[in-house]
């Protein structure tokens, strides 16, 4: 691996002036230092172009562009197409990295050969302070994982993966559909099963990315998230009728999550209204949805607290209550 290999990075920013600060940094701070950091200011009403400029005022590695609130799939697209690259990570302008993601992710891709089209490590849960929470790893999917992405998510979040900009290219960027169709959310999901019809996937198995669970975040919306979920399935089923299994698989699992989630709250009304659009959209993949529950009633109540404390997953990543960067800096 060439140690000045130029890597591009793309930040979406929509109204981040809370928490963008400590992203630029994470991302300034990675021992792969060859890096062209673009911040795309989506559109912000607050001070998140005032604070990105000041990033980029006193490192000449940092970017500002400006456009028109678009969306996240918009402002993504317009980075990576400005990015000089041939190598792009995305990092939303509320998550963390390790100082040692990239280099670790361009390493691996860079072994792995033309044919891998994207490097992914291992996520951690962390709060509006930065604490780390329950952990997103253990997954060991490598290669053609085309069908088991269809089925899981373990990518887990837009701001985990390192592509070739080729990859990109071949999958033609993120998606603007699900925004035009009143449902973002599942963008990067999208991108990535896209990208695993032709390129094969690589994994760094550390724990490297500090994934930001905001009350208000678009993550935590969960019909909205369902709703686009369930668009996107219906897309690439439509597209690619020889996966419409693993699509189906993949939206009932999500589905199971959600109503998971939503027991653990206490929240009757949206554990219903999860498994009416289940409904609505596959009936035997809501048969399936509420056999799980009828059958596992006991075991989904005590997972769903447990998880809550962070005791289910992979093994901890780190110690509970320690700050994700601090931790990730040893």
């Amino acid at each position: 691996m060439s140690d000045d290999q130029l890597v591009s990075v793309v930040i979406p920013a929509y109204n981040a002036e809370e928490t963008l600060d400590e992203t630029l940094r994470s991302v300034r701070a990675q021992t792969h230092g060859n890096l062209e950091i673009i911040v795309i200011d989506d559109g912000s009403t607050d001070n998140t172009r005032a604070l990105a400029e000041r990033h980029a005022a006193v490192d000449q590695r940092v970017q500002v562009l400006h456009q028109p609130n678009a969306g996240v799939a918009a402002a993504r697209n317009a980075g990576w197409q400005q990015a000089r690259s041939g190598f792009i990570a995305f990092v939303d302008a509320d998550d963390l990295w390790a100082p040692t993601k990239i280099e670790r992710q361009l390493r691996a891709l860079q072994a792995a050969g033309p044919r891998a089209g994207l490097a992914y490590v291992w996520t951690v849960r962390i709060d509006a302070n930065g604490i780390a929470g329950r952990s997103y790893g253990g997954t060991d999917f490598e290669g053609d994982v085309l069908s088991t992405i269809l089925r899981t998510n373990f990518i887990c979040c837009g701001s985990n993966v390192l592509v070739r900009r080729e990859a990109l290219i071949d999958a033609e960027g993120f998606s603007s559909r699900l925004r035009a169709a009143g449902f973002e959310g599942c963008e990067d999901w999208s991108l990535t099963c896209r990208i695993a019809e032709n390129y094969l996937f690589v994994r760094v198995p550390e724990f490297l990315v500090g994934y930001r669970d905001l009350p208000n975040s678009m993550s935590s919306q969960h019909q909205r998230m369902f709703r686009s979920h369930m668009l996107a399935c219906r897309e690439f089923a439509a597209r690619r009728p020889d996966q419409f299994g693993p699509a189906m698989d993949g939206l009932i699992n999500y589905c199971i999550w959600l109503v998971e989630e939503a027991i653990g709250r206490r929240d009757r009304r949206q554990v219903w209204i999860l498994w009416w659009m289940m409904w609505q959209e596959h009936r035997p993949g809501a048969l399936r949805v509420l056999g799980h529950l009828l059958l596992n009633p006991v075991r989904v109540v005590r997972d769903r607290l447990r998880r809550s404390k962070g005791l289910i997953g992979s093994e901890p990543a780190f110690p509970p209550g320690r700050s994700f960067l601090e931790m990730a800096r040893r």
